[in-house]
């Protein structure tokens, strides 16, 4: 099956997107929904992951995940849910301050859950709603 035939298809992030480290599309469309694939707290413009506590590890993946809707034309107000997996469930409540910071109520529904993260804290992926 070609590109042209599947109902969905991969949205390129641009410079400010790094391109996935595997076989995979970081940003997909199909229909009205935009997926992104999980984020990680690397920097966009060097490269490196974050280095840091939990704390300035989301708002970097929440950052990342921002800038992976913005060739959609969505920003975190479209997004309708999260799934974030955390290397420490009990660093639950750190991340959930960071991510009220950064996301606005209502907030879109969100599954939490604990991951073997190779080095990092925090992973995010997001579904969104094109309007």
């Amino acid at each position: 099956m070609s590109e042209t035939e599947r109902s969905w298809q991969p949205i390129t992030g641009g410079k400010s997107l790094p391109a996935p480290a595997g076989a995979y599309s970081a940003v997909a469309r199909a229909g009205n929904l935009v997926f992104v694939s999980g984020q990680i707290p690397k920097d966009p413009v060097t490269g490196e992951l974050v280095k840091g506590d939990l704390r300035a590890q989301t708002k970097r993946v929440i950052e990342n995940v921002r800038l992976a809707l913005e060739p959609a034309g969505l920003t975190l107000d479209h997004v309708v849910s999260v799934t974030a997996y955390l290397a420490n469930v009990d660093d639950w409540n750190t991340f959930n301050q960071v991510y009220r910071e950064m996301f606005r109520a209502p907030y879109p529904t969100r599954t939490t859950v604990g991951a073997q993260l190779r080095g990092i804290l925090v992973e995010i992926s997001v579904i969104a709603a094109v309007p």
